[in-house]
């Protein structure tokens, strides 16, 4: 039945060392596309799916109101989970490959202004352990985007005195800058929380502790994010999370003058088209800006100077 070998899949992800997050997104994605076979058509076989019922599939999302990108992450699980059925050969045809993706709308996502980061980073200062841990959560954000769940899982001895080793998304180990402004955030950081959990034994060698020394939640990182935006009184319709504050980091790296092959690098992306998408939300005159920095002619007179 399709369910055992969604469990079967789920567990061959955790062998893999998927992430908790990339396993949870599978399994309801497939499951979604279990429920509708069982709903709507009475399938729970694997050999009774065909092509037409994953095309209806994804006619009944759009009918729902989903997005394609949205739908188009559907497509991507039941894909992978495809692959699974065909290499533990419990399938010889693999129905997923004449499926495409839907062609997704470009989605320009609304992103701080450099007033309000400035804003937001002095929400929180440098009075006691929790409030310079939060400060410094924003800052290594705003200034090296990497992800959540990368903020979470940062260990002590990743952190070096120019970079940092972050474990990344598809399990890849990467190298990110730390700017002399982060750097100087991060040493009082460092000398506060020493002194906090002096005498305590810590069990866990997060950068980032909770006030008890566990590593921290995804949802205590959202609301620390959340109440800064509102605390900075940040615009309606931005949207105070994680990934806006990477989106931030990356839109400002490029605003700087930070090629995208090196931008792409840093930010972890699997390839330079998924950083180009992050071009999308700059204004025209960055772009004008940007351009009159890069003039062939005015660096062909540099060069010869």
């Amino acid at each position: 039945m399709i369910k055992d070998l969604l469990k079967e899949f789920t567990f061959d992800l955790q062998i893999k060392n998927y992430s908790k997050r990339t396993i949870e997104t599978y399994n309801y994605n497939v499951g979604q596309f279990i429920n509708f076979l069982k709903e709507h058509h009475e399938i729970d076989e694997i050999e009774d799916i065909s092509t037409v019922h994953v095309k209806k599939f994804v006619q009944f999302e759009q009918e729902q109101g989903n997005k394609s990108n949205y739908i188009n992450t559907i497509i991507k699980s039941l894909r992978s989970f495809y692959n699974y059925l065909v290499q533990e050969e419990y399938i010889s045809n693999n129905i997923m490959k004449r499926i495409r993706l839907l062609k997704e709308d470009k989605e320009v996502i609304k992103t701080f202004t450099d007033m309000e980061v400035s804003r937001m980073l002095n929400v929180y200062n440098f009075k006691n352990y929790l409030n310079a841990r939060n400060k410094v959560i924003l800052a290594m954000f705003f200034d090296t985007g990497i992800r959540m769940s990368e903020l979470i899982n940062l260990q002590s001895s990743y952190v070096h005195e120019t970079n940092m080793q972050i474990y990344g998304k598809g399990a890849k180990w990467r190298y990110v800058p730390i700017s002399l402004m982060l750097k100087k955030y991060m040493i009082r950081y460092e000398r506060i929380k020493e002194q906090y959990f002096k005498g305590k034994s810590l069990e866990h060698d997060n950068y980032f502790l909770s006030r008890s020394g566990r590593p921290l939640t995804s949802v205590q990182i959202q609301n620390i994010v959340r109440d800064a935006g509102k605390m900075a009184n940040i615009r309606e319709g931005i949207r105070c999370s994680p990934h806006t504050l990477r989106h931030y980091s990356i839109q400002a790296n490029l605003r700087n003058g930070l090629d995208l092959y090196s931008c792409s690098k840093i930010a972890g992306h699997e390839n330079i088209q998924v950083t180009k998408r992050y071009l999308q939300g700059l204004e025209t005159e960055n772009i004008l800006e940007l351009a009159s920095k890069s003039s062939p002619l005015m660096n062909m007179g540099r060069a010869k100077k």
